[in-house]
């Protein structure tokens, strides 16, 4: 890889927290990538880590205590020590391009979102004019409460990064949500926001995701179990590599993500009269959503009363929405589409790929284990329009995202592909 990050300055916030023995692993994967690495401390966090283990492997001095008397650990060569005293004393929040806090406990997202700054770490942070990037790790019952959920959100909302923790045992013994994020995730995301490709800056992106409601009553409705995860992964990602983003979904639990325009549907005819409003000024369609395919030829409007031993209704095709796109779009639209398939799974979405004039396909086979609904994570096969196949392993579905950009980009002759 190189070193991306080389002449970047990154501040390592570490807390006093069990999962503080992770974090010489971030140091070690930023230094991989070329930055210089600062680590701070705080006083409750040398107890779990000692400084001396982080001055090692980031070669500057730890920073514990705000008072010099109080310096821990042992001296660095001297270059890059003057550095890091040049930082300090010149004011390390202004000096760094980047400042993670992993892990963060609820003490220091707390002072974080209540302005309180009583040692280096938190007054540092207050004064940080670079991106902030948080990776909470705590009991599960910590994790769940109200002020740390409070204080999580008013984070957010001045533009702070969350690394959402993991789900699995905890340190109590515990199993929930609570245990620090993969710390290679967390060097990566720093990797993306000092470097983010904007190859798709200039372009208009719209997305879809999730389920369409087709309508019984008013009560029920037809649906499936897409969660809107993929969907929500590719507007981000493409939102970040600079697109204008329009995400049309069906009802999902997901937030929608920031600088993305949300248009929320319910049925099929829905979003396909969405879809079908932005097709004029985009250039790239991305059909992650699972529309539903038939809906109920009549609706009641009454709710359908339990009284029968069986009940048939009469089904009906919803409208293809691809299949409006392919006879609508005009020259040098790019359209992505989506299949899940549990039979001939390559056949059957390459099938799909000329029948509805896609530039690409990912093709998921719902039998594999980590692949479709309900993951936080996917296995799939890319196809295109220029005959490449790609097998991608599992992987998170925000990865999966950045690889279906970066082909479609590809695909779409809109840089060179790397590959030739």
């Amino acid at each position: 890889m190189g070193n991306p990050l080389a002449g970047r300055k990154i501040v390592l916030g570490v807390t006093g927290s069990i999962a503080a023995f992770k974090a010489p692993h971030i140091v070690t994967r930023l230094a991989s990538f070329g930055a210089s690495v600062v680590v701070v401390m705080t006083e409750n966090a040398t107890r779990f880590v000692t400084p001396l283990t982080f001055e090692t492997l980031s070669g500057t001095e730890v920073i514990v205590s705000m008072w010099p008397e109080k310096k821990v650990g042992v001296a660095s060569p001297e270059e890059t020590l003057a550095d890091a005293d040049r930082l300090k004393h010149v004011h390390l929040s202004e000096a760094a391009d980047l400042a993670i806090v992993a892990p963060a406990t609820a003490n220091i997202i707390g002072k974080m979102a209540g302005g309180i700054a009583d040692d280096f770490l938190s007054t540092e942070l207050m004064a940080m004019i670079c991106p902030i990037v948080v990776a909470p790790a705590m009991n599960v019952r910590m994790m769940e409460s109200d002020a740390v959920a409070r204080n999580l959100e008013i984070l957010k909302d001045r533009g702070v990064i969350v690394v959402e923790p993991d789900v699995g045992r905890l340190a109590s013994g515990a199993v929930g949500r609570g245990r620090l994020a993969d710390p290679d995730l967390i060097a990566d995301r720093a990797l993306e926001l000092l470097l983010p490709e904007q190859d798709l800056a200039g372009r208009r992106v719209v997305v879809t995701a999730g389920p369409t409601e087709e309508p019984l009553d008013p009560i029920r409705h037809i649906g499936n179990r897409s969660t809107g995860r993929m969907g929500f992964a590719l507007a981000e990602r493409a939102a970040r590599r600079g697109a204008d983003v329009v995400l049309v979904s069906g009802r999902t639990f997901l937030d929608p993500p920031a600088g993305v325009r949300f248009v929320s549907v319910g049925t099929t005819s829905e979003m396909k009269d969405a879809v079908m409003a932005e097709l004029p000024d985009l250039d790239l369609l991305v059909m992650a959503a699972a529309p539903a395919d038939y809906r109920p030829a009549e609706v009641s409007d009454r709710k359908i009363k339990k009284q029968w031993e069986r009940l048939t209704f009469e089904l009906v095709r919803t409208d293809d929405i691809l299949e409006g796109v392919a006879g609508a779009k005009r020259e040098g639209q790019g359209v992505v589409g989506f299949a899940l398939e549990t039979d001939d799974v390559i056949a059957n979405a390459r099938k799909k790929l000329e029948a509805k004039d896609l530039d690409l396909i990912v093709a998921n086979d719902a039998t594999v284990e980590g692949a479709g609904f309900e993951c936080e994570t996917n296995v799939a096969t890319i196809l295109g329009r220029s005959g490449r196949e790609e097998s991608v392993g599992k992987v998170t579905k925000a990865e999966l995202a950045d690889v279906v950009l970066s082909r479609a980009v590809a695909e779409l002759g809109w840089k060179r592909d790397a590959d030739g």
